[in-house]
């Protein structure tokens, strides 16, 4: 498989590019956009080389990456044009194994499975006389295996395709042999959306996202949440907990089938049909996937499958998450290493999603997974002992084959270290991620809330966190996490206005000055992290409307309770309640970023940073963004600076009616420049900028294009 070096040029974040010819072939490419990184070219070659190895092997042994990564297409169950079913399994530790399950009477003697030299079971299972599969549809199924020691262990496939969990029973899943009949099976009708140029990603969980008092289900997110999401302006959903996790309450991130679509939202049938339609919508589909670590469930998962504690972890205390209480894999074996990239593949080809949003990244990068580590910086943090080039190598392997197979792929890391290269490709001896999360600036802003009262907040170092980027690697900025909204914890919204968000988000009673601030702070926190922030903008679902609870799942602590895991989507209906305001904002945020792509851009021109006034203006992608975050003081004929002459219209106004504002600034209004350099830039105009509130302009040659409405609401 030829790499992205052999086949193109490398377009970077912000403009740069370097020429495939000028690349070095040894990993270091990087140095060249970075210097710094030349005291560490041992490193990235190593590392560099350690993936062509990888490469060669692969092509020696298996036929290539792209046969390889099907391991999907031979492991686990498969039904032949005669309706006969193959079934394989790597279990090298065991002895013997048989299929077992409803259709033999679970009997072990009934279909032993037969050994080869690389420790895969296998065994065919003829037709009925009738020419039917022998296994019906959706029957439960497990495959038993002999240890060595002579015991029997019953374990439920890894390569499973659908599980499912009977509460009643046990909390255990059982495995079930997914073969719809033809007519059953959903068939996809759209083509994948080409590749967003500017990211606006909306993460969500389809469990919750319901105002019901239970888990809600594919069937239903497809019918209510896509046409939502779409009409607020997003392009990209980010899909949390798709991969079957038996603790609900670990909100996805303890995977014991990674082969399986969720069961407690649907089929997978139901899932397909999700990915489809969203498709149809124009949305670009990323999946959350946990490779970062396992379950350490036995009966449903991976762990300990073959009897051994090494099958597809690390043995011992170097298998082991002491924080996550999972499996860490071993990135460095080639069975669990097609087990992965095959896990990639199978999302991608099955289910049509587009990309992956990769959990848990800082975790893989370093042996000491960032437990009770503080990355300052330092470009010797991110090389050396602590890093584990294994779990960098199957990066750097998984993201060339996405890549290479699929040119519209989006790949994001979440990694809080800040890790060189991270989001460069092969090519350049990076680990070829296309995004990386902007963890510190949620960090920032929580922390902000916390321990300042408005008239200290730091503008200057607000500034330098949003953008505080590695500029040649593409950032999604977002204001607060999934994590933020969990009991334990309080979304801004709650950390702004806390018990008033239930007494006083009524049109009906007055505006108090504690929801006045927080819904003023709430939009332009927002449109500030969405505009200066990063190459691309996420919000967790019912943030955008400041959603007054937090999550907290079914568990034992809170008797199995879901009156806090929903999002009560139904508050932004009500005309009495001013959660509509945020949400229109919103929608007018996306929208006005649709028209305009200032997060396709190149990185803003901060032209005042004013401590006092607490001004900050900017420009980019040709617009001019002006935030006033003092809490009392209005300016009037505030002079700011602009490169480009002409006449401005404002564009986005976080005090508009439609925004849950005091309609303080009169949106017709014309600002004119003059040719005098201010604040670096070659003209200027004057402003009037009221206290708490934030807007954008634009030159007006560039309004009428497109039939845009003046308060940023869907353009035409």
């Amino acid at each position: 498989m030829d790499t992205i070096a052999e086949k193109s040029s490398n377009t970077l974040a912000g403009g740069g590019q370097v020429a495939g010819d000028d690349i070095p072939k040894d990993g270091t490419g990087v140095v060249k956009l970075d210097p710094w990184l030349s005291p560490f070219q041992d490193s990235l070659k190593r590392r560099y080389a350690k993936t062509h190895d990888w490469i060669k092997r692969i092509n020696e042994t298996e036929g290539g990456l792209d046969k390889f990564s099907k391991g999907a297409d031979s492991f686990g169950l498969h039904v032949g044009k005669d309706n006969s079913i193959t079934y394989r399994e790597w279990a090298p530790g065991a002895v013997k194994a048989s299929l077992i399950g409803d259709f033999n009477n679970w009997n072990q003697e009934t279909h032993p499975m037969q050994k080869n030299e690389f420790g895969v079971f296998s065994v065919t299972i003829l037709p009925n006389a009738n020419g039917q599969a022998a296994i019906p549809h959706n029957s439960k199924i497990k495959v038993s295996l002999e240890l060595p020691g002579g015991m029997w262990v019953d374990r439920i496939p890894a390569w499973i395709k659908y599980v499912t969990q009977d509460l009643s029973i046990s909390p255990a899943y059982e495995g079930r042999f997914w073969n719809p009949a033809p007519a059953d099976r959903y068939v996809f009708k759209h083509p994948r959306p080409k590749k967003p140029e500017s990211l606006r990603v909306y993460e969500a969980h389809v469990g919750i996202s319901s105002p019901e008092l239970r888990v809600a289900t594919y069937k239903e997110f497809t019918k209510t949440m896509l046409p939502r999401i779409r009409d607020l302006g997003y392009n990209v959903i980010q899909l949390m907990a798709v991969m079957e996790h038996a603790y609900y309450a670990s909100f996805g991130y303890q995977v014991n089938n990674f082969f399986a679509a969720s069961s407690r939202y649907g089929s997978p049938e139901d899932l397909k049909e999700l990915v489809d339609t969203a498709h149809g919508m124009g949305i670009t589909m990323l999946l959350d996937v946990v490779h970062s670590h396992a379950s350490k469930n036995v009966l449903d998962g991976l762990n300990e499958f073959d009897g051994t504690d090494h099958q597809y972890f690390h043995e011992g205390v170097k298998g082991r998450h002491e924080l996550w209480d999972s499996r860490l894999f071993n990135y460095g074996h080639h069975e669990v290493m097609r087990f992965l990239l095959s896990n990639l593949r199978f999302w991608m080809d099955e289910y049509c999603f587009d990309g992956f949003r990769f959990d848990g990244v800082t975790s893989m990068l370093y042996l000491h997974h960032g437990i009770g580590t503080g990355f300052s910086g330092g470009y010797h943090e991110y090389f050396g002992a602590g890093v584990d080039e294994e779990a960098v190598v199957y990066m750097m392997l998984a993201n060339e084959l996405l890549h290479e197979l699929y040119p519209d792929v989006i790949t994001v890391a979440e990694d809080v270290s800040g890790m060189p290269a991270l989001c460069l490709p092969l090519a350049l001896g990076g680990v070829g991620f296309d995004y990386r999360l902007a963890m510190a600036i949620p960090d920032m802003w929580i922390k902000i809330l916390k321990e300042q009262k408005d008239e200290e907040w730091d503008i200057g170092n607000i500034c330098w966190t949003l953008t505080n980027r590695r500029h040649a690697e593409k950032t999604i900025a977002y204001c607060e996490s999934h994590d933020q909204a969990l009991v334990g914890d309080k979304s801004l919204m709650m950390h702004l206005c806390d018990a008033e968000l239930y007494t006083n988000m009524s049109t009906l009673t007055p505006l108090t000055a504690v929801i006045d601030r927080g819904m003023a702070l709430h939009k332009m926190i927002r449109l500030l992290t969405h505009s200066l922030g990063g190459e691309g903008y996420l919000n967790f679902e019912g943030n955008e409307f400041g959603h007054p609870e937090w999550l907290d799942f079914p568990r034992e602590g809170n008797q199995n309770s879901f009156w806090y895991a929903r999002r009560q989507f139904n508050l932004t209906e009500d005309p009495l309640l001013r959660y509509q305001f945020l949400n229109n904002f919103d929608r007018s945020m996306n929208t006005t970023e649709a028209k305009y792509g200032w997060l396709h851009s190149d990185q803003a021109f901060i032209s005042l940073k004013h401590e006092g006034d607490k001004v900050i203006v900017f420009e980019r992608a040709g617009l001019v963004f002006v935030f006033n975050f003092h809490p009392s003081n209005s300016f009037t004929d505030y002079r700011i600076g602009i490169e480009v002459p002409g006449t401005y219209r404002i564009i986005l106004n976080t005090d508009s009616k439609d925004h849950g504002g005091f309609n303080r600034l009169d949106e017709a209004t014309r600002f004119f420049t003059e040719p005098l350099e201010w604040n670096n830039r070659k003209n200027c105009t004057h402003v009037y900028i009221p206290s708490r509130t934030a807007f954008v302009l634009a030159h007006e040659s560039r309004i009428g294009a497109g039939g845009a409405t003046l308060r940023g609401f869907q353009c035409y």
